[in-house]
């Protein structure tokens, strides 16, 4: 089959983002292997909502690192995908600081780097205010949430569908606490461990650019575990965790 031509970046900001994030090395162009879809012009930029879908399976996909190349943190969020996990989508919502490109860039288990991009109009996600009063988001700080999807939304019934709603601020250090006219201190989720039985089905690595109450929805493929297990890390040391049951909503 031909190679995919080299996807040579088209602006200064992404040329240096893709040396500092990958050592610079080369990528190709990554829509046979990796797509994402976005909003052209976000409604909300403090919550933007981004859906990777991996075209190939997730035994060749070793990991995925979503890119919003203008924010202060420009990477959102990078998912180490379990080799058995047979995931194919992963949709978060992320913060959006300025007009930007977004880049999802797909690991490969053989090294190489293919990448995606699309244009997205949105601009003060980072310093947005939060739309709970932090005393509220303190009081439910680390509550995790797992849903299942019914199987009959899936054109594939042997694959699941679930979403992960976790409480957090995820606060990005430039957001006003309106009471007091200070800035808010810095603390987010920077680690989400997800696993079927003993099988990891992703683990994400992240940090100010996902929007406040971190959400994952994923697809993937059961293995007969009948538990999914959860653990979240924020950057005050916190860990929170749950155990959820498989094969029907929680």
């Amino acid at each position: 089959a031909p190679r995919a031509a080299l996807a040579e970046p088209t602006d200064e900001l992404w040329q240096g983002l893709a040396k500092d994030l990958f050592s610079g090395r080369p990528m190709t162009a990554g829509r046979e292997v990796i797509t994402v879809q976005a909003p052209p012009e976000a409604r909300d930029a403090a919550l933007v909502p981004m859906t990777i879908n991996l075209e190939k399976p997730a035994t060749m996909v070793r990991a995925v690192t979503l890119v919003v190349d203008a924010n202060p943190a420009p990477m959102a969020a990078k998912f180490t995908i379990g080799a058995n996990s047979g995931l194919t989508t992963i949709s978060t919502r992320v913060r959006v600081n300025d007009f930007t490109h977004v880049h999802a860039v797909a690991e490969m288990a053989d090294g190489s780097l293919h990448m995606t991009q699309r244009y997205v109009k949105g601009a003060g996600g980072c310093a947005a205010p939060s739309v709970k009063s932090m005393d509220e988001a303190l009081a439910n700080l680390g509550l995790i949430k797992y849903r299942e999807i019914p199987a009959g939304d899936l054109a594939d019934a042997n694959r699941r569908e679930g979403q992960i709603m976790i409480r957090h601020p995820n606060a990005s250090g430039m957001q006003m606490d309106q009471r007091t006219n200070s800035y808010i201190p810095a603390r987010y989720i920077d680690q989400v461990i997800v696993k079927q039985g003993d099988d990891l089905l992703f683990q994400m690595d992240g940090g100010i650019s996902i929007s406040e109450d971190p959400n994952f929805r994923f697809t993937f493929v059961p293995n007969g575990a009948k538990t999914l297990s959860i653990e979240a890390h924020d950057s005050d040391g916190k860990v929170f965790r749950i155990v959820a049951p498989l094969g029907s909503a929680s």
